[in-house]
């Protein structure tokens, strides 16, 4: 599969109360240009929801975050989970996504930490939270002693701060939920999800289309 940080611009950030909702919730982002999806695991019904849009949104790439245990790990990709995210990481949870056979994106906010991934032979991360580990100031930084290493920057970022991150060369990709505005998902608007993702992925540095 080709790099997570790859697939689109943004990678929606999704949390789904209802199961029923994650297929034509999917459809949606996919039909507005965002393939990459991330089901966070914090709701019940969040597995349910990503065999659901494993199973019936073939061209969507599923993915499950909020991953944090290796007893999660199983349970993702037995869903049908085609990437792994985590807000943070182990070595016992780092070993159980290495051995699942699926990309994953373990989290970082330190530089300390991003160096002990770089050891392990990991260059893609989830820099988390964002916003409030720093923001681009920081990933700026650390664009010149690890050049190596790439992100997708996720947690307080929004439509008018996306194009800020995303113009950073470590940066492959963000993650964010602004595209899924929880009126719009509460009155299953899916044609205005549609266009607000359609807007999200045409997002680059200075906000134009890449």
């Amino acid at each position: 599969m080709t790099s997570v940080l790859d697939l689109a611009p943004v990678v929606p950030v999704v949390v789904i109360g209802d199961s029923s909702d994650a297929v034509p919730l999917a459809r949606a982002l996919v039909a507005g240009g965002l393939p990459a999806i991330e089901v966070t695991l914090r709701t019940p019904g969040a597995l349910d929801a990503i065999r659901a849009i494993a199973g019936e949104v073939p061209d969507a790439v599923v993915g499950a975050g909020t991953v944090i245990t290796p007893e999660l790990v199983a349970k993702a990709v037995d869903a049908g989970a085609r990437f792994l995210v985590s807000p943070g990481w182990t070595d016992v949870l780092l070993e159980a996504m290495r051995g699942s056979g699926v990309p994953f994106l373990p989290g970082v906010s330190t530089t300390s930490e991003v160096v002990a991934l770089l050891e392990r032979g990991v260059r893609e991360m989830k820099f988390f939270p964002a916003q409030a580990a720093g923001g681009t100031a920081y990933l700026k930084s650390l664009s010149g002693p690890l050049p190596q290493a790439r992100f997708c920057p996720t947690g307080g970022i929004g439509a008018d701060s996306a194009a800020e991150y995303l113009a950073l060369p470590n940066v492959g990709c963000v993650g964010g939920s602004w595209m899924l505005p929880a009126d719009a998902v509460a009155a299953r608007d899916w044609a205005r999800i549609e266009a607000l993702a359609r807007a999200a992925a045409g997002l680059s540095a200075g906000g134009t289309c890449r």
